[in-house]
């Protein structure tokens, strides 16, 4: 027994130790302006990605929800594999190919074996520089995402958070769904797919990135012989630039009494992704935590929101958020609950924004950077969720930052930077709101922004 326990311990990394030994991220821009960046590990599997700075937010009104299509169209062949052709490339190779669509990111990766590497970087040049756009798929996929439209409106918290953005956001492209609308898709041609991608895929806004048993030698030279194309390295400086969103203090309201539960979000405009402050918000989260009524714990949870949410039936679920943009972010709760709880879920939960504010204490805020870090180690977790983190730091911030930065940043934090901040972008700040269902009990918004301040006497 003393002989295991003491090869378990000697097996066992420290935290710090784990920090210390992740490989380093190395990158290279190509002369057209892609970026590739990588990080070697002795992994037998690697995962290939490309990010791109294109999303909803970069579409206007009558193109919103084409860069979704386009996703859905990525995947069903190209101009030099058509139609199942490309499917079972991918398939030969025993890979798992995925992608999605947000309001400032487009991804399209591969997980495949190591020594497939090359012909994963082959396939996702040829997917996303030769894409068939055929108009046969085009129908049976504009089918499809119609159909994905119906169903996302029974996700209401979904909804919810579509609501938010369009009344946070109102008059500017932040405001649109990543989806798009349903007159949208319908009238969607061929065209104007190829317009969007030949507008916003272009080299200096791409990343391709990769991470497991790879070298990173070989994944630039296989990037140089396969993202050649022609429009792909654009060159030149009238490329639409990000438009510019405002952040507007309102409410978007959906009442039905006929749905079961309320959904309530209620945020303000939070710092971009590149502002240091974001650090200290997601602090004052984990200090908020979550809450549903499958956890364990009950009562005895550490947030103090749990605790009364419990005590006082308060609610089904709610978790905090801290959604950044390149310029702008939301900085929120959502909480779903019963018609007759809604108020009072709102003024507890309004309570601890002012209790952040005020009297954050110093064992709070030990326990809530406990926890950043473990859900920034979690990041390691596989090669998947390593190239994705590759990918979009440097779409978001022009670098990878390094977990070690990462940690140095989370122990600057204490309690007086946790008031600091969260008054700085809560107190006495107006919020945007956004409210379905059974929403009778929630009070007039003007009741709300009153309890975004405390009358001291």
């Amino acid at each position: 027994a003393a002989f295991s326990a003491l090869t378990r311990k000697r097996g066992a990394a420290t935290y710090a130790q784990t920090l210390q030994n992740i490989p380093e991220t190395q990158v290279t821009t190509l002369e057209s302006g892609l970026r590739v960046a990588s990080e070697e590990s002795s992994q037998p599997t690697c995962t290939v990605g490309v990010w791109i700075e294109a999303g909803s937010r970069y579409e206007n009104a009558k193109t919103n929800g084409a860069g979704f299509l386009f996703e859905h169209m990525a995947f069903k062949g190209t101009k030099t594999r058509p139609g199942s052709a490309f499917e079972k490339e991918v398939e030969s190779l025993g890979a798992h190919l995925n992608g999605y669509t947000s309001r400032e990111q487009t991804a399209f990766f591969i997980k495949a074996l190591s020594k497939d590497m090359p012909k994963a970087v082959e396939l996702l040049s040829d997917l996303v520089q030769n894409c068939a756009l055929e108009d046969s798929q085009l129908e049976k996929e504009r089918r499809v995402v119609l159909q994905e439209l119906k169903e996302m409106d029974s996700d209401l918290a979904h909804v919810t958070f579509d609501y938010l953005h369009a009344t946070a956001y109102q008059g500017t492209a932040l405001a649109h769904t990543v989806e798009g609308t349903t007159e949208n898709i319908k009238k969607m041609t061929r065209a104007d797919l190829a317009s969007y991608v030949d507008t916003h895929f272009k080299a200096p806004r791409m990343v391709l990135a990769a991470a497991g048993g790879i070298s990173h030698r070989e994944l630039v030279d296989a990037a140089k012989q396969h993202f050649t194309g022609a429009s792909f390295a654009y060159k030149g400086d009238s490329m639409p630039a990000l438009p510019h969103c405002r952040f507007t203090g309102s409410e978007i309201r959906a009442r039905d009494d006929a749905l079961p539960l309320a959904h309530i979000a209620l945020a303000v405009e939070g710092p971009g992704w590149a502002d240091p402050d974001n650090v200290v918000l997601n602090v004052a989260n984990a200090i908020i935590g979550r809450y549903d009524r499958t956890f364990g714990g009950g009562k005895n949870q550490s947030s103090r929101l749990a605790t009364l949410a419990v005590e006082h039936n308060l609610c089904h679920s709610f978790e905090p958020f801290n959604t950044s943009y390149s310029d702008t972010g939301l900085f929120g709760f959502h909480f779903v609950s019963d018609p007759l709880s809604v108020d009072d879920m709102m003024f507890c939960a309004q309570g601890e924004w002012m209790r952040l504010c005020t009297s954050t204490t110093d064992s709070e805020v030990t326990r809530a950077k406990n926890y950043l870090r473990n859900a920034m180690v979690a990041q390691l977790d596989g090669t998947t969720r390593v190239c994705e983190n590759i990918g979009s730091h440097l779409l978001h911030y022009g670098r990878r930052i390094p977990l070690e930065e990462w940690d140095a940043r989370i122990s600057a934090v204490d309690a007086r930077m946790v008031r600091d901040v969260c008054s700085k972008y809560i107190y006495d700040k107006c919020p945007a709101i956004a409210a379905v269902g059974p929403i009778e009990q929630l009070l007039d918004y003007n009741r709300i922004r009153s309890g975004m301040y405390w009358v001291r006497l």
